[in-house]
């Protein structure tokens, strides 16, 4: 099964390099375990575009979808036999990037 880890932050490139260099290890970790699928860091959420095409207009709005202080600020997918694995996996990127992190089963 797989799981999306979605890394909670309040801050656009705030990983110092402590943390970069844990989050390099955990990534080395799963992929030497065999939990890695993918991983990436995203950009600030001024960077990005809504885009609303259900009723065929095509609308198209800078910044984010909600305005929030938190928001995700990267991922991790990975697969894992249960939710127990999937739940240690996580806390072990916690602890990698000092921050919060929601894991979610992938449905599919």
């Amino acid at each position: 099964m797989q799981y999306l880890v979605s890394v909670i932050d309040d801050e656009s490139g705030s990983a110092t390099s402590e943390e970069m260099t844990a989050v390099r290890a955990f990534n080395d970790r799963l992929r030497e375990e065999g939990h890695w699928v993918f991983a990436g860091g995203l950009a600030a959420p001024s960077s990005a575009t809504v885009i609303d095409d259900r009723d065929g207009r095509g609308i198209v709005t800078d910044g984010p979808f909600v305005e929030s202080k938190e928001y995700c600020a990267g991922l991790w997918i990975l697969e894992a036999p249960d939710l127990d694995v999937a739940m240690r996996l996580a806390a072990q990127g916690s602890r990698s990037c000092h921050r919060r992190v929601e894991l979610r089963p992938l449905l599919g």
